[in-house]
């Protein structure tokens, strides 16, 4: 018998003062059976990060030719291709020639640094590429606030990020590759 996908629902309030970005987002995520609680959360920060009219998730895992978020104009077309974790190149080199950008959120502490060693001299050939990797202590924090039914604060501010559910908060200050 196959496994489904648990459903979580999130409203996030995010102040994104970076961008100007201020507005309430209603999400539903499915998480797949083979999906943690903490890749979940780091898709979720995805979206924080890069809200904006349009933007949703795809089909990620259940999908092969599919990224964890994306938006697409109204031909169609890729606009923005997010995905996280550590994928392969090719895979990423595909992406880029796909879309006009594309964003991987690295996780996972010394096996995202084993995978950007073994990757490096290759995407940083990927001009439409942008890799911003998350501390471990973040990656942490983040998954703490995982719940079924999530209402959660967001603030974007001077490249950090703060996400409160009113009892936790995870602090996190991504950093670029």
């Amino acid at each position: 018998m196959a496994l489904k996908a648990t459903i979580y629902k999130a409203d996030l309030s995010i102040a994104d003062m970076d961008r100007n970005y201020y507005a309430d987002h209603s999400l539903t995520l499915a998480r797949h059976p083979s999906e943690t609680d903490e890749r979940m959360m780091v898709r979720l920060l995805a979206f924080v990060l890069y809200a904006r009219e349009g933007l949703g998730f795809g089909k990620g895992l259940c999908v092969d030719d599919e990224p964890d978020l994306w938006r697409k104009d109204l031909t169609g077309a890729i606009q923005l291709w997010i995905d996280v974790g550590h994928p392969d190149e090719k895979w990423l080199r595909k992406a880029c020639n796909r879309s006009e950008q594309v964003v991987l959120v690295n996780y996972g502490g010394r096996s995202s640094e084993i995978w950007w060693d073994q990757n490096k001299n290759a995407l940083t050939r990927l001009d439409k590429l942008s890799i911003i990797n998350l501390p471990t202590e973040a990656v942490d924090e983040l998954r703490a606030l995982a719940n079924r039914t999530m209402r959660l604060q967001c603030t974007v501010q001077d490249g950090q990020v703060m996400i409160t559910d009113g009892e936790r908060t995870a602090h996190i200050e991504p950093a670029r590759r």
